[in-house]
């Protein structure tokens, strides 16, 4: 009697927090598919304690809101080792650098907070708290499709365009992947390239190489320098006339 009493007190006190408008998460979830679909609907956000960064994306332990009374009665995981969520930066492909980063701007005991945006599997699509930015403000990443968005809402064209403003950013200022060679890298590869393609070149010939006329060998040479160099030496030779 008294279990079934505390239940109704606790449904009671959810019930009235909805007609409220406020969504109070005092259950643990310890999978994707515990989660209300309307919760994601509603792009609730989750607290959560960050345990490791995987190729699959952050793994995430929810930490609801504690209330005294409430909160014991309603936990059904104690004692027991956290089970954790599977969190993906949603819009986002992270470079290796980017998972490198992340590993060390989100230590072990971090808390985040997740923006639900949808759900694949046993995979949250989520909107982590100025990280789905940063990493493309700082060219660690690519944007993405927005997994589970409905394509032409209001929500994934609001989500595409802050997230392609980021990366438009880091293009402009070079960063990260978007860093283009100086002039003296760009020239070295070229000449390792080019050498590589003329010693090749010169393998392949082997024996009937003494017998190549030198005409022969002036292109083969050329055309281990590339097209560019061969126009470098037209323009060079038309203005010396």
């Amino acid at each position: 009697i008294l279990l079934t009493a505390v239940s109704c007190f606790t449904q009671n006190i959810s019930t009235g927090l909805a007609i409220a408008g406020v969504i109070v998460i005092m259950t643990k979830f310890t999978a994707a598919c515990e989660i209300p679909a309307r919760f994601i609907e509603r792009n609730v956000s989750l607290r959560g304690k960050v345990h490791s960064i995987t190729e699959r994306g952050l793994e995430v332990e929810h930490v609801p809101i504690y209330l005294p009374v409430l909160s014991p009665l309603l936990s059904k995981h104690k004692d027991a080792s956290p089970s954790l969520l599977l969190v993906h930066l949603a819009g986002v492909e992270l470079t290796p650098e980017g998972r490198v980063w992340l590993q060390q701007k989100l230590p072990p005991a971090q808390t985040v907070w997740l923006k639900l945006l949808s759900r694949e599997d046993d995979v949250l699509h989520c909107l982590v708290y100025c990280l789905n930015d940063e990493v493309l403000r700082l060219g660690l990443a690519r944007t993405a499709p927005v997994t589970g968005v409905l394509p032409g809402s209001r929500l994934y064209w609001r989500l595409h365009k802050r997230l392609h403003k980021a990366e438009v950013k880091a293009e402009r200022k070079g960063r990260g992947l978007w860093k283009e060679d100086s002039l003296w890298e760009r020239t070295s590869k070229a000449i390792r390239d080019s050498w590589w393609v003329l010693t090749h070149t010169v393998k392949l010939l082997g024996p009937s190489l003494p017998e190549t006329k030198p005409l022969g060998l002036l292109l083969i040479y050329m055309s281990a320098m590339g097209v560019r160099c061969l126009k470098d030496c037209s323009a060079t030779a038309g203005t010396s006339h």
